[in-house]
């Protein structure tokens, strides 16, 4: 592996081209539909965008600067009146076709719940009410057709689903180092993030590493394998830093884990996607621990921890309107993504890294997008089954409880502990204002439905924001 990427190194120093990144919203998405071939990669996103020097006929400029207002606002009701309201500025440029910088960043004040509050990287209480700075940022270097480097503020997205068990922006930005190859039919990544937990009144520092590698089996068939592990830059044994051994991009992590005597937390992970046309089957599995003996008596113990995706996407295309559907299930078995402590579980300041609902959980989802000019419509319904702690013991819900804390070492299943059947359904419409920021005015109604809590809300938003990333409310 060593050897092969070496000879890539130097063969791509021969070749020339210059580079943009993607954004990870998108209105209407693209990774369904782009066109077959063995050299397209959509499995991780934000894109990076390779285009060779004599392709300037994409209408990318060799050098540009942009500078756009944003804004986030949104007033919602439910028990109580709730809102957002920020305002800021994003700054895009590309110097001499091989440099890609964007920053952007909104500072405002909100009072809304854990689903409302906007996800930044900084928080300061103030009474009822949040003061709030989202912040993102990538600067990328693209030296030539093969590599991509980037160093950012940001969220990355594994996966083709609406969800991702690898992956997920759904939670707080991080910062990150990330190194990109792209050769024969081959895409890997390679990402060094660096996350926080709160203690206390201070911030706790853990690492993270993760590989990726897409395998473009045929025009139709990706393959892919992902590993990541998370680590303690310091023990009550050891200032460990930022292992060395984890810097190294080609090895793989649980071997070197064993080989280091750690307990470090490494999750496995494999993925399919199959194109027909404008339409896609993926499906992801993840694989946390496990004992194989335990899973042929089917015994329900605790270490088995895994969980997967399967999902079914596509778009439909007219002269005036553009539509775009998905039907897709997820699960993840108790305890998966959790360890001993919140410094090697797989989250990043008090959230998941994957799926919203941490695991203990299985969810049935669908949803619907048309997009007319500048108007968007879409739908979202989910039924989902969790289970919940209660009784002072952990039944593998919340990846943020230690598995010490486990009732029993067999018989465990999904939905135990406090069941909860839910529902989730949206209804959203949208307008286009302003292209340059993306900003739109929206209206969204949400109804939630909790049977363990025999609570149903209906619960209408309305705002003005700008729609450079993903605001989940449909957990």
């Amino acid at each position: 592996m060593k050897f092969l990427l070496y000879i890539t190194f130097f063969v791509s120093f021969c070749s020339y081209s210059q580079g943009t990144v993607g954004l990870l919203y998108e209105e209407m998405p693209s990774d369904s539909v782009q066109k077959s071939s063995v050299s397209v990669h959509t499995g991780y996103f934000p894109q990076t965008r390779l285009i060779n020097k004599i392709a300037d006929s994409t209408g990318v400029k060799k050098s540009y600067l942009s500078i756009t207002g944003l804004i986030d606002g949104g007033i919602r009701y439910s028990d109580q009146a709730e809102f957002r309201a920020g305002l800021g500025l994003q700054l895009e440029s590309t110097i001499k076709e091989k440099w890609f910088i964007r920053f952007a960043g909104v500072e405002g004040l909100s009072r809304a719940d854990s689903i409302y509050q906007p996800k930044a990287y900084i928080f300061n209480p103030k009474g009822k009410n949040f003061l709030y700075t989202d912040l993102r940022g990538r600067l990328s270097y693209t030296p030539n057709s093969i590599f991509n480097f980037q160093v950012g503020l940001d969220h990355n997205f594994i996966g083709e689903g609406n969800r991702s068990m690898f992956l997920s922006d759904y939670g707080k930005p991080y910062p990150f180092g990330q190194i990109k190859a792209r050769f024969w039919r081959v895409e890997y990544t390679v990402l060094y993030q660096f996350f926080r937990e709160q203690a206390g009144d201070r911030w706790k520092s853990k690492n993270g590493v993760t590989h990726h590698i897409s395998l473009n089996a045929t025009k139709w068939l990706n393959i892919g394998v992902f590993e990541s592990v998370i680590f303690l830059p310091k023990d009550t044994m050891l200032n460990r830093g930022y292992d060395a051994e984890y810097l190294n991009p080609v090895i793989f992590y649980r071997p070197q884990e064993y080989a280091m005597g750690s307990s470090d937390n490494v999750v496995l992970g494999l993925s399919f996607s199959a194109k027909y046309k404008k339409h896609m089957l993926y499906g992801q599995f993840i694989l946390d621990e496990f004992l194989l003996a335990e899973v042929k008596a089917k015994s329900g113990w605790w270490a088995n921890k895994y969980g997967g995706q399967l999902g079914v996407k596509g778009r439909f295309e007219s002269r005036k309107a553009k539509s775009f559907y998905r039907l897709e299930y997820n699960f993840a078995r108790p305890y998966t993504y959790a360890h001993l402590n919140s410094g090697q579980n797989y989250g990043n300041q008090g959230m998941t890294l994957a799926h919203p609902y941490g695991s203990n959980f299985m969810e049935l989802l669908g949803e619907y997008k048309v997009q007319l000019k500048k108007w968007s419509l879409k739908g979202f319904a989910s039924y989902f089954l969790r289970g919940y702690d209660k009784d002072g013991f952990s039944y593998g819900g919340n990846i943020y409880q230690p598995y010490t804390l486990r009732p029993s070492d067999y018989g465990n299943f999904i939905g135990q502990g406090l069941g909860n059947n839910g529902l989730r359904l949206s209804l959203s419409v949208s307008y286009q204002l302003v292209a340059d920021g993306n900003i739109q005015a929206f209206f969204e109604n949400q109804v939630r439905y909790d049977s363990a809590f025999k609570s149903t809300m209906y619960i209408p938003m309305i705002g003005i924001r700008s729609c450079l990333w993903n605001d989940y409310r449909n957990y």
